[in-house]
């Protein structure tokens, strides 16, 4: 029962409304604005910006101190000590596991990276050059098709079940799509290495050489991995969830939230950083400081992309980790004197130094870094956002999980406030 009341005056009303507050472990209270639709009410917050549509014990953001928690632990914290498979352990079932749980997990997900070979056939049907976003929506919602077996989402082993299939096979689809993309063959995933180990290997292997996995590149694409993993009730992770309260299957679930992730404001920035360092093109300081001015002047559309964040008001708490792992990779490659490179680190350091953007509090975030470390290693620009999916598919699939074990949760229903025509007839003839 919540403590304290708020109480709502409305003109034309007698009495005021009284409504409960709730407080969480953390963050702001809420107050509960159900009881508002028995006097003819709704709120209206378009974009969700005030709205707490649920309860979740998965991850917490302070945007305003650049705080990231996942299941209570710092994201820098997990970054440095653990690893993409503990940290998909940790958000799917609530607390770090022993070394006996992590490697039971941690096999697990090895053996079920293998999709059904008839999914191959899936791609056949796209173009050559079809984004793999595109693509990536598609097989990702067939697999209901092929993992059927378990989909009874009232039961707990089902909905384990096709969580560890989800975390397993998402790297598999997403480097059959580059390798569709470029007309070579797929590689199959190999239980002897680990996960970022094999995404590497199915992306750039090919059946007529061995290829050298670089453990600086691993290490990096398991960051990657790690700092995309959960981000609260974002615009994906709520899809999720919205498709998943009608009962759908989580297969299709991540396909929606797929969906969602593709829009450039949301999993499309790292790929829209990249986009932006070609269109500045020439590393020169005279041409460099014309886009900075560009960027400063409100009356003129371009925006320096991989910069701010909507969430934090400070710094990104991921940007930190993800600034050494991208100095870590560039030094690996000698890459100091890639003209695009140039680029980034002279907007790096303008954003860190000039008044207009510490005012702003506009720093680099965690997609500004990660596009610089995606194309370092030789993955594609269309690819950024499927990595982006491949990392995100534990969160959704967690916060998907959590909502449906609640057994309370109801189906989205978003109200409106309507702004069209009142009753009108039809003209007679």
């Amino acid at each position: 029962m919540a403590d304290r009341k708020a109480h709502l005056t409305i003109d034309g009303l007698d009495e005021a409304i009284e409504l409960p507050v709730y407080s969480g472990t953390a963050g702001p209270d809420v107050i509960d604005v159900r009881e508002l639709s028995a006097s003819g009410l709704f709120t209206y917050d378009p974009g969700f910006m005030a709205t707490s549509a649920t309860e979740s014990a998965i991850t917490y953001i302070d945007g305003g101190n650049g705080i990231l928690l996942h299941r209570g632990y710092p994201i820098d914290q997990l970054a440095a000590h653990s690893n993409f498979p503990e940290l998909s352990y940790l958000l799917l079932f609530g607390e770090l596991p022993t070394k006996e749980q992590y490697n039971e997990f941690e096999r697990t997900v090895r053996s079920h990276t293998m999709v059904h070979e008839q999914l191959s056939n899936f791609y056949k049907g796209f173009r050559r050059d079809a984004h793999p976003m595109s693509i990536m929506c598609g097989v990702v919602g067939g697999l209901a098709a092929f993992y059927h077996d378990h989909m009874d989402i009232s039961r707990e082993e089902d909905r384990r079940i096709s969580a560890i299939r989800l975390i397993a096979k998402m790297p598999t689809l997403a480097a059959m799509c580059h390798k569709y993309n470029i007309g070579q063959p797929f590689m199959y995933p190999r239980n002897d290495l680990n996960y970022a180990e094999n995404f590497l290997y199915m992306m750039f292997g090919n059946p007529c050489e061995t290829y050298e996995i670089n453990p600086v590149f691993a290490k990096a694409m398991d960051r990657i991995f790690m700092l995309h993993a959960d981000h609260e009730q974002n615009a994906s992770t709520s899809t999720v969830r919205l498709a998943g309260s009608t009962g759908a299957n989580p297969y299709a679930c991540i396909s929606a939230g797929i969906a969602a992730l593709w829009g450039p404001a949301h999993g499309g920035a790292n790929e829209a950083v990249l986009n932006m360092l070609d269109e500045i093109g020439d590393d020169s300081e005279d041409n460099i400081q014309a886009f900075i001015d560009r960027a400063k002047d409100k009356d003129d559309p371009f925006k320096l992309m991989g910069f701010g964040h909507r969430v934090y008001r400070n710094f990104d708490p991921r940007a930190k980790v993800m600034k050494e792992t991208c100095d870590q990779v560039l030094s690996e490659l000698g890459m100091a004197d890639d003209p695009q490179l140039k680029i980034a680190k002279r907007l790096e350091q303008i954003a860190l130094e000039d008044e207009y953007f510490i005012e702003r509090k506009l720093y680099p975030n965690v997609d500004f870094y990660s596009g610089i470390i995606l194309k370092a290693i030789g993955i594609p620009t269309n690819m950024f956002t499927v990595i982006f999916a491949v990392s995100r598919t534990i969160g959704w699939i967690s916060h998907w999980n959590e909502m449906i074990s609640s057994g309370n949760h109801k189906i989205g229903r978003p109200r409106q406030l309507y702004t069209g025509y009142t009753q009108r007839d039809y003209p007679a003839e």
